[in-house]
């Protein structure tokens, strides 16, 4: 028994050792070779940009000898590129491309392609069809300009037609001739008056050039001439066009530049003009103003936009006066108000009264209406 079980455990042990040695002499199992051993691409895709500011992308670039090079293609405000990616000079990045600050508009979106060595391209980072959006910040000026335009209800063209008659009274003239004997001569009565009828349009741009517009017009009146005999002389009249622009030199400071060009009594004639605005420009503000064009006289103003409510302003105006044609300045003290009719139109009431002398002088009366869409 001794002996059988001796017998037993050695072929066990046998068994085990030939066992040991054949597993040992398998061959060992081999990872799978990689699939694509060509060139990639790594990136931080850019969330967000600064509106109209060059856009720098970095990124490093795996088996660079494999590749001819790497292109990003870009599209935005209507225009549409590819940049290559260049070796950076900072070294951290490895590669840049630089999108240009003309694409760089609300609608920006880019995508990376690779270009091997055997001239295959290979869609990187998004596609040409599917490009990644960026979103692009806007700057503060911006961010004013929209929340000025929310409030002029995205309207930014406005044209508008007015008119107005104005009387300072009568003024009187010797006429030659007529004191006989050493008497008083007769005196001749000429209305002192006119009467204006414009039309006008402006485009509100609302950054540093806020606005510009053109406005042409009539005038037509009747003024005394000092020493003249002819009494057709006394008509005065102007045939004109104004181009003007405002500049925004601060949210609460405008200035504005006008050029005069006049066709008048006696020919041709130019001016020009100019304002201050002090407050909201399309608010309650201060107009400081003054214009003046040859031959047919000079103007200066001051004029007070008081905002009464969501849809009425109404604005007193100071106006000295050597229109149309005086060799004596009259003060005009009047009165507008412009009401808010919705859906883009307004309508403009003038009143007032003045005068070149104290016990002399007449009404003004007009109106005007606007359309801004």
């Amino acid at each position: 028994m001794v002996i059988a079980r001796r017998l037993a455990l050695s072929v066990l042990a046998g068994a085990l050792l030939l066992a040991r040695q054949a597993h040992a002499e398998e061959p060992a199992a081999t990872a799978p070779a990689s699939v694509f051993d060509g060139p990639a691409i790594h990136h931080a895709p850019r969330i967000t940009a600064p509106l109209a500011e060059d856009i720098t992308i970095g990124a490093v670039i795996d088996r660079p000898d494999h590749l001819k090079r790497a292109l990003l293609m870009f599209r935005g405000g209507g225009t549409q590129g590819e940049v290559e990616f260049q070796r950076s000079s900072a070294g951290q990045l490895g590669y840049v491309a630089v999108i240009p600050a003309t694409a760089v508009r609300p609608d920006l979106a880019y995508s990376i392609e690779l270009e091997t060595t055997t001239g295959e391209r290979v869609p990187a980072f998004a596609t040409r069809a599917a490009p990644y959006a960026v979103t692009v910040l806007d700057t503060p000026q911006d961010r004013e300009e929209a929340a000025l335009l929310a409030r002029l209800h995205g309207r930014r063209s406005v044209v508008q037609t007015s008119g107005e008659y104005a009387s300072f009274g009568s003024a009187t003239t010797p006429i030659a001739g007529t004191n006989v004997a050493g008497g008083a001569p007769q005196l001749r009565r000429v209305s002192d008056q006119f009467y204006r009828i414009e039309g006008s349009y402006t485009y509100r741009l609302l950054g540093t050039i806020a606005e510009f517009g053109l406005r042409a017009g009539v005038v037509r009146g009747r003024s005394l001439v000092p020493g003249e005999l002819d009494p057709a002389k006394y008509d005065v009249g102007l045939n004109y066009g104004a181009p003007r622009v405002r500049l925004r030199a601060d949210k609460w400071l405008h200035i504005e530049g006008e050029l005069l060009t006049s066709v008048t009594e006696v020919g041709f004639s130019v001016g020009g003009g100019g304002a201050v605005l002090l407050g909201d420009a399309y608010g309650t503000k201060l107009v400081l103003g003054l214009e003046g064009i040859q031959v047919f006289g000079v103007r200066g103003y001051t004029r007070l936009d008081l905002v009464a409510s969501s849809r009425v302003v109404f604005a007193p105006i100071i106006e000295v006066t050597t229109m149309p044609h005086a060799d004596v300045p009259g003060v005009r003290l009047l009165g507008e108000t412009g009401v808010d009719l919705g859906a883009g139109f307004r309508v403009d009431l003038r009143a007032g009264y003045q005068a070149r002398k104290f016990n002399q002088g007449g009404p003004t009366f007009g109106g005007g209406l606007a359309y801004a869409f």
